[in-house]
């Protein structure tokens, strides 16, 4: 199988990354895996779709550190490679981190992706589902059950109504963005600097204002799906738990949080089986859902990561079942000759 990996940039990768433990599995099951960013493609006169890209020469890596050492330091391979030649393209970007004089390279994967899908190449996840989901609008597309109460406005006597009707706490947060940066919670006796919480938040575009979820206070559950189904390998799920840190609402890593084992319960499962039709629908392979009590805080369809999280809790590296999966995915595109539609090979 030749796999490549789209990422914002090769030297922004680190070793505990999801991606760079995929290229890692996928290059120690004998296949050639190239690395791509966001300034490296090209389309050229022949209407083919190439990309400077860099390889590994080692055939097995015991860590990811040596195999991110290699793909970044003189023993790489850098070739200029023919990106219609690939099996699959997995578009492993974060688009909310390109902004500013970087705002070109929100969408490069998905323009240059959907080029490569009309010669045949698996490109993951779908960049047409994909591109309804360059904002957390995307999230307001899934059922109500699952969500919390949410307006989204530039309007700040919206939002003053809009948290007096939740009589206790709202959230605020951009519509765009991630890591729990520009995230504020306010708490009645805050109403009086709502104001400023809200210009702060709209300097970078529309507000999202949420209904406070108490079960937040206990952290959340990132619960990985592939193929439209809770991610599991050898009996244990792909999961774990982040844990906010003192008084700070977040439980992201990039805020503070910490780590612990996640139990999947059946209200995992059910909001997972919810959510399920759309992300098929939508050719999303391979999803992180973050779960609060019975209700989900995101969907992240662009490069979720904590892949060695869940591995260090459950002991099971499941960056080996993701490949699987890109394995069967291409036999059925060989024994079909290539006829099946990209969306549906999503989630096959």
């Amino acid at each position: 199988m030749r796999i490549g990996f789209f990422v914002n940039d090769i030297s922004s990768e680190e070793p505990g990354y999801s991606t760079t433990r995929l290229g890692m599995a996928a290059r120690n099951r004998g296949h050639e895996v190239w690395v791509m960013g966001a300034g490296d493609f090209a389309y050229d006169a022949d209407e083919k779709v190439r990309a400077r890209a860099r390889g590994v020469s080692r055939k097995q890596y015991n860590s990811s550190e040596s195999y991110l050492e290699d793909l970044r330091g003189r023993k790489a391979i850098s070739e200029r490679i023919t990106v219609d030649d690939l099996d699959v393209l997995m578009l492993r970007n974060d688009p909310s981190t390109e902004t500013g004089f970087r705002s070109w390279a929100q969408s490069t994967g998905i323009i240059f992706g959907r080029v490569a899908m009309r010669h045949g190449v698996i490109v993951l996840n779908d960049p047409n589902g994909l591109s309804k989901a360059m904002n957390k609008m995307y999230f307001q597309m899934f059922p109500e059950e699952v969500r919390p109460r949410t307006i989204i406005t530039r309007d700040r006597d919206e939002i003053k109504a809009f948290a007096k009707e939740q009589a206790d706490k709202i959230v605020l947060k951009p519509l765009q963005g991630s890591g729990g940066q520009g995230v504020f919670l306010v708490g009645t006796d805050e109403m009086s600097n709502l104001n400023q919480m809200v210009d702060a938040v709209s300097r970078d575009g529309y507000v999202i204002a949420q209904e406070y979820l108490p079960a937040a206070a206990e952290g959340d559950t990132r619960l990985f799906m592939m193929n439209g189904r809770p991610l599991r390998y050898k009996g244990r799920y792909a999961a774990f738990r982040r844990v906010r840190a003192g008084d700070d609402m977040r439980s992201n890593i990039h805020a503070g949080g910490s780590l612990r084992a996640a139990e999947v319960t059946e209200q995992h499962l059910r909001l997972a089986e919810i959510v399920r039709p759309k992300l098929v629908l939508d050719g999303m392979f391979l999803v992180g859902l973050d779960i609060v009590g019975d209700k989900l805080m995101e969907i992240n369809v662009f490069s979720p990561g904590g892949l060695g999280s869940a591995q260090k809790f459950e002991k099971v590296n499941f960056a080996h079942a993701i490949i699987a999966a890109l394995e069967n995915k291409v036999g059925y595109m060989q024994y079909y000759r290539r006829n099946f539609d990209n969306v549906e090979m999503a989630t096959l």
